[in-house]
C-alpha cells in the first residue's frame, strides 16, 4: 500500500491556516526570482516573448461580438488598450473588412481614474432594447466581481444605480427597476463552496440585504441562481438550485409560487419558447420508455407540468457520438454534435407541432462552434470553425441555408504546410481504447528523439477538441516539436458515460488513460521518455501531478498550471467543496482511502527521482487556491527535487490577466519545455 504521508504533520509548512502570511509570500517571491532568472535569461526566451506579445496584440485578430439591443459589442485588448476597450458597431459595419467602432468603456482609463486593477468579466444586458446593462469587473482576474449598472445610451455608469461589492454574485434583470440577485448579504447567506444560497428580488433604490428572499438553498449546496427568459410571447422566470456540479433542481416562478420541474436531479433543463428540453446524464424511465444517458428530449412545458411524458428525442448518443452544445435563434434550435471528437451541426425547426432535423453542411474542420447573431430577432448565427492547423474563421450562417458568408479569418501565425494531424488510440490498463491526436512535422522519422508535449484534462465533462493555438504553433510546433492531445476519460468527448467512468473512486482511470497514451507514443517511437513532457492546468494540473508521482520514469518535464494537488484539503479552500461530486469527500474515510492513493502532495517522496517540474499559479486565483502549488513546490524543494515555481500576481484561474501577461506565461512555459526536451 502507498505511503500517503499521514504520519507527517497535517500541514508541515503551516500554510493552511496562514496561507497569505508574509513568510509564505516572501518564499513565493524568492522562488519566482529564481525561476524567472533562469528562464528569462535562457537563449530564445526574449525573441519568443516578443513574438507572442506581437501575436496576442495583432490588429488582425477576429473581434467576436455579442448583441445587446441594436448594437454588436466587442471587448478588445491590444498594445494600446492593455486592460481593454469595450466598443460597438452595427451588423452591417461588422460584416465589412474594417468596421467603424464606437467606444463605450475604456477599462484602462477607468482603472487609472479609480486606482483599481480592473479586469473585464462581462456584462448582463436588459432585453429587448439593451439600454442598460450590469458591468462585471474583477480585481486582478479573480472569479469574484464588482457589479455596477451602466447606461448604454450615455455610455456611462448610472449614478446611484444597481451596484454590488466584490463577490461571487449572480445577477439577472427582471425589468428596468428589478433584479434577481444571489449575493453575499451577510452571515448565513453563503454555501460552504463560497457561493450564494439565497435568491432575492431586488428593487431599485433599496438595500439588497433587505430585498425579499425568493428562494433559499442549503449550506451544503453548491449555490443558487435565478434567471429571466425574455423570448417575446414566452417570458418566464426560473430559479435553479445547484446541489452539486452534476445535480440541480429547476423551478418555474409564477407570481409568489414556485413550480418544480420534475426532471432527474442529474439532468440539465432549459426552455425554448413553449418547449422544455431535458439533457440526460443517466438513463431515465419516463412512462413506458427508457431514455439513455446523453439523450436530449423535448416536450411542451405546460403539458409536462400537467403530467405528460410523450417526449420527442432530438439527440441519441452513440459509441462515438455526444452532444457538444446548443444555440437558440428566433425560430430554430442548433445542436453541435461530436463524432469521434470532430464537430458537426444540425438545425431543428418546428413544423406542425413536431421538430424537423436538418444536417448543416459545414466547413471540413475539426471544431465548429455557433452562437445566435440575434436570438430574438432573426435566424442568423455566427459560426466559428478551426482545427489544429487551420486558423479560426468566422462565418454568418442562416437557418435553412448551407452557404454561410465568410466574415473574418485569423491569418496563420505559423507555417502549417509541413505539419500533419493524425488520430490514434492507446489501450488503457482496463482495455479501454483512448483516442489522442498527434500534431507534428509530416516526415519526422520515428526514432524516439522527437521533443513531444502531451496535454490532457480529463474532468468535469470538458471535451478537448481540435483547435488552433497560435502560441503552441509559434513556440513549439514551428521549432520542430510534436504536440499531443489526449481525450481521456473524465472528459465529455463521448458523453456522460465517458465522464462518469472516471468519477470519484474511479479517478485512477483518467490517470491510467494518460499514462497509456504516453506509453503508446514511446512504443511507436514517436518520442521517448528523454524527450517527453506533460502539461495540464487546474484539474489537468492534478492529472500531470498524479502522472508524475505514479510514473516518473515516463517523463522528462512537467508543466503543472493553477493545479489541485493536496486532495486531503482541497474541499476546505475557496470553491473546493463544490467539486466533491467529482473527486469525493476527504473527510469521509472511504473516500480518503482512494483519494490518498493518488493525491500528488501525499505521494511525492524524498529519494525518488522525478522529472523536472514547472509549477505556475496566480495570487488572484480564487477558484483553485495558489496554496496547492505553493505547498507542492516547497515540499519538493525540501526533499531535494528540481522544481521551478512561478506565481503571477494577477490573472485569476486563467493565470494571466492581459496580453502581456499571456505572452510572458507562455514564453516561460515553452522556454522551459525546449530546455528540457530538445
Amino acid at each position: 500500500m502507498h505511503d500517503t504521508r499521514e504520519a507527517a504533520p497535517a500541514d508541515p509548512f503551516g500554510w493552511l491556516e496562514a496561507i497569505d502570511s508574509e513568510a509564505v509570500l516572501a518564499w513565493v517571491g524568492h522562488q519566482n526570482s529564481v525561476t524567472l532568472a533562469e528562464l528569462e535569461s535562457a537563449p530564445g526566451y526574449a525573441p519568443l516573448q516578443r513574438r507572442l506579445a506581437k501575436m496576442f496584440n495583432a490588429s488582425d485578430r477576429i473581434p467576436y461580438v455579442v448583441k445587446h439591443g441594436p448594437w454588436y459589442y466587442n471587448f478588445w485588448r491590444d498594445a494600446t488598450h492593455l486592460r481593454g476597450l469595450w466598443r460597438r458597431t452595427t451588423l452591417e459595419q461588422y460584416c465589412l473588412p474594417e468596421p467603424a467602432w464606437h467606444s463605450v468603456l475604456d477599462l484602462d482609463q477607468l482603472a487609472r481614474e479609480e486606482g483599481e486593477n480592473w479586469v473585464w468579466a462581462g456584462v448582463r444586458s436588459l432585453p429587448p432594447d439593451g439600454e442598460r446593462c450590469l458591468v462585471l469587473l474583477s480585481r486582478g482576474g479573480g472569479d469574484a466581481c464588482v457589479v455596477r449598472e451602466f447606461d448604454l445610451q450615455r455610455c456611462a455608469f448610472v449614478p446611484d444605480g444597481f451596484a454590488l461589492p466584490e463577490g461571487k454574485s449572480d445577477v439577472t434583470w427582471i425589468d428596468r427597476d428589478h433584479l434577481l440577485v444571489a449575493a453575499d448579504t451577510g452571515p448565513g447567506t453563503m454555501t460552504r463552496s463560497g457561493y450564494p444560497r439565497q435568491v432575492r428580488q431586488w428593487r431599485r433604490g433599496t438595500p439588497v440585504a433587505g430585498a425579499p428572499v425568493v428562494f433559499e438553498g442549503l449550506e451544503d449546496d453548491l449555490g443558487v441562481s435565478g434567471y429571466q427568459v425574455f423570448t417575446p410571447g414566452f417570458q418566464q422566470q426560473f430559479i435553479r438550485r445547484q446541489m452539486s456540479f452534476y445535480t440541480s433542481e429547476l423551478y418555474l416562478r409564477e407570481g409568489a409560487a414556485l413550480r418544480r420541474i420534475d426532471k432527474p436531479d442529474d439532468a440539465n433543463a432549459l426552455t425554448v419558447r413553449d418547449q422544455l428540453l431535458i439533457e440526460l446524464r443517466s438513463d431515465w424511465q419516463a412512462g413506458a420508455i427508457l431514455y439513455p444517458r446523453g439523450a436530449l428530449l423535448s416536450i411542451g412545458l405546460r403539458p409536462f407540468l400537467d403530467g405528460a411524458r410523450d417526449f420527442e428525442t432530438l439527440f441519441t448518443p452513440g459509441p462515438t457520438r455526444s452532444l457538444d452544445g446548443m444555440t437558440v435563434t428566433r425560430h430554430a434550435l442548433l445542436l453541435t454534435e461530436l463524432d469521434n471528437v470532430s464537430n458537426r451541426l444540425a438545425e431543428y425547426t418546428r413544423h406542425d407541432g413536431r421538430w424537423q432535423r436538418r444536417v448543416v453542411t459545414t466547413p471540413a474542420f475539426g471544431s465548429v462552434d455557433v452562437a445566435a447573431a440575434d436570438r430574438h430577432g432573426s435566424d442568423a448565427y455566427f459560426m466559428t470553425a478551426n482545427d489544429f492547423l487551420t486558423p479560426p474563421s468566422l462565418h454568418l450562417g442562416q437557418v435553412g441555408s448551407d452557404v454561410p458568408t465568410l466574415l473574418k479569418s485569423l491569418p496563420a501565425v505559423f507555417d502549417a504546410a509541413t505539419l500533419s494531424v493524425t488520430q490514434h488510440h492507446a489501450r488503457s490498463a482496463d482495455g479501454t481504447a483512448v483516442p489522442y491526436f498527434v500534431v507534428k512535422a509530416r516526415h519526422t522519422p520515428c526514432d524516439g528523439t522527437l521533443p513531444t508535449v502531451l496535454y490532457g484534462y480529463g474532468g468535469f465533462e470538458i471535451s478537448l477538441k481540435p483547435g488552433y493555438s497560435g502560441a503552441t504553433g509559434a513556440a513549439w510546433l514551428s521549432q520542430g516539436g510534436a504536440y499531443v492531445v489526449a481525450n481521456i476519460r473524465g472528459g465529455g468527448e463521448f458523453g456522460p458515460a465517458w465522464h462518469q467512468a472516471a468519477l470519484r473512486q474511479h479517478r485512477q482511470r483518467a490517470f491510467d488513460d494518460f499514462v497509456a497514451v504516453a506509453e503508446d507514443l514511446i512504443a511507436r517511437a514517436v518520442t521517448s521518455a528523454r524527450h517527453l513532457g506533460i502539461m495540464g492546468g487546474s484539474n489537468g494540473g492534478l492529472l500531470v501531478g498524479a502522472a508524475m508521482t505514479q510514473r516518473p520514469e515516463l517523463f522528462r518535464a512537467v508543466v503543472c498550471q493553477v493545479p489541485l494537488l493536496d486532495m486531503r484539503r482541497y474541499h476546505r479552500l475557496l470553491a473546493g467543496a463544490s467539486w466533491m461530486g467529482e473527486y469525493g469527500n476527504p473527510d469521509d474515510g472511504a473516500d480518503w482511502a482512494f483519494l490518498a492513493r493518488y493525491s500528488p502532495y501525499h505521494n511525492v517522496h524524498a529519494g525518488r527521482r522525478y522529472p523536472r517540474m514547472l509549477l505556475t499559479t496566480s495570487t488572484r486565483d480564487d477558484r483553485v487556491h495558489p496554496g496547492h502549488a505553493r505547498k507542492m513546490a516547497a515540499l519538493m524543494q525540501s526533499q531535494g527535487h528540481d522544481v521551478l515555481y512561478w506565481e503571477n500576481t494577477d490573472g485569476g484561474h486563467a493565470g494571466a490577466a492581459d496580453n502581456a501577461q499571456q505572452a510572458r506565461m507562455w514564453a516561460l512555459t515553452y522556454t522551459f519545455l525546449r530546455q528540457m526536451l530538445q
